[in-house]
């Protein structure tokens, strides 16, 4: 640490407290604007700003009000690992000793929300649906996540070991039948197996979310909600580059971003399809005609809150209804791809009912012609020993993934 480097990391915490844009949009637009800054220093300065967020309502608590350095100062001294002696030589008298007092500060007559460092209408909804492992779950939450690879066109055992001989070290993860989960956060940009596409950074649940679809060779098969195209991809390497693999999304951005992940693949049978909106007439055209579709929709997020802590104090509950309606649109637009016999997967990022199981059983109320398959049934089918139940539900708690939600739903007539 040194005084600059605290002024410049309080900084760019006090651009991410306005909450007007996702954290790593952020501090990536504060990093273009400081080009001198090292590795070293923007990694410190990432650390330390995402830590804050984590940890805001807590650390508004002890430090008693949103003024950036002291939040900042506050994090380093009760959670980033660093000694009172570390900042004797960086920081103020007046501030060393107000560290000194802080040091020692408890919550406990704090509410359980500002102890889990939750806004309070996140944490009613939660402790209602996970009462006493809500802590446990929270506590997950606030550990970074690790970094996750797909492997596809060689064994993952092969893939291991390769990257083991480049100074990159992983392990088996214990469900998707393609993953590693490295040890640390390795640069894999110059990576041969990463630069061929044998590798793709993708969080085991989201593997599992591919799967989930059971797509095969031959078929037609539709990604609905592609974004950057990680789970297009996954199903790409599922149907062995046969058949035809639609991937639409209604931001040219997203799909520009799916290109260079594209190539690398080196599968010939994904075709990008830029939307409109979830009702254009290329969806009213291809009605009927898919045997698998999966709905990967746009949702609260607040499964990822490893990557994205920023989402638990950006979203509200008014945003949430919002999202949920959306998401009852995009479904019901999705399903008229569906043939008979064919399946449609629905799935979120989000822990919350109302954009997860409350809106599949309203989709089925209104869709007779569609069924609930268990979740469970199918990874069982996938050979994925993981015990579920009519739904997937994942979250870094119980399974060191995000938090994903997913059903199955197959159309019988």
């Amino acid at each position: 640490m040194t005084p600059a480097l605290l002024d410049t990391a309080a900084a760019a915490l006090a651009e991410m407290l306005a909450f007007t844009q996702p954290a790593d949009a952020v501090l990536s637009a504060f990093f273009r604007k400081h080009p001198k800054l090292g590795g070293r220093d923007r990694g410190f300065i990432a650390e330390s700003v995402y830590g804050v967020i984590r940890r805001l309502r807590s650390l508004e608590q002890v430090t008693e009000g949103r003024v950036p350095r002291r939040l900042l100062l506050a994090w380093l001294a009760r959670h980033g690992g660093h000694t009172l002696r570390e900042f004797e030589e960086v920081v103020s008298k007046n501030e060393l000793e107000w560290l000194k007092t802080l040091k020692g500060v408890r919550l406990d007559a704090a509410s359980p929300a500002v102890k889990l460092d939750l806004p309070d209408w996140l944490y009613e909804r939660l402790a209602t649906q996970y009462g006493d492992q809500l802590e446990a779950l929270m506590a997950a939450m606030n550990r970074p996540a690790p970094l996750d690879l797909r492997v596809s066109r060689m064994s993952r055992e092969a893939a291991q070991s390769d990257l083991f001989a480049a100074g990159i070290e992983g392990e088996l993860t214990p469900w998707s039948p393609w993953g590693l989960r490295l040890k640390g956060k390795p640069a894999l940009n110059r990576n041969a197996l990463f630069n061929e596409g044998v590798v793709e950074v993708q969080d085991e649940g989201s593997q599992l979310l591919a799967l989930l679809t059971g797509a095969r060779r031959g078929e037609m098969v539709c990604d609905f909600c592609a974004g950057a195209g990680g789970k297009t991809l996954a199903l790409g390497a599922m149907m062995k580059n046969t058949g035809r693999l639609y991937a639409f999304d209604v931001s040219e951005k997203r799909l520009a971003n799916l290109k260079p992940r594209l190539a690398r693949s080196q599968l010939s049978n994904v075709q990008p399809q830029l939307l409109a909106s979830e009702n254009d007439t290329k969806v009213k055209r291809l009605a009927g005609k898919f045997d698998r579709v999966l709905v990967d929709a746009p949702c609260s997020g607040l499964g990822t809150l490893r990557r994205n802590p920023d989402l638990k104090w950006r979203q509200t509950p008014e945003s949430v209804i919002e999202l949920s309606a959306k998401q009852a649109a995009i479904l019901a637009s999705a399903a008229r791809l569906v043939k008979a016999g064919g399946r449609l997967v629905y799935a979120t990022c989000s822990l919350l009912p109302e954009e997860n199981e409350v809106l599949v059983e309203a989709f089925l109320a209104a869709h007779p012609d569609f069924v609930l398959k268990p979740a469970g049934a199918i990874l069982a089918e996938q050979n994925v020993a993981l015990e579920m139940g009519d739904y997937l539900r994942l979250d870094p708690r119980s399974h060191s993934t995000d938090g994903f939600f997913a059903a199955a739903l197959e159309r019988v007539g």
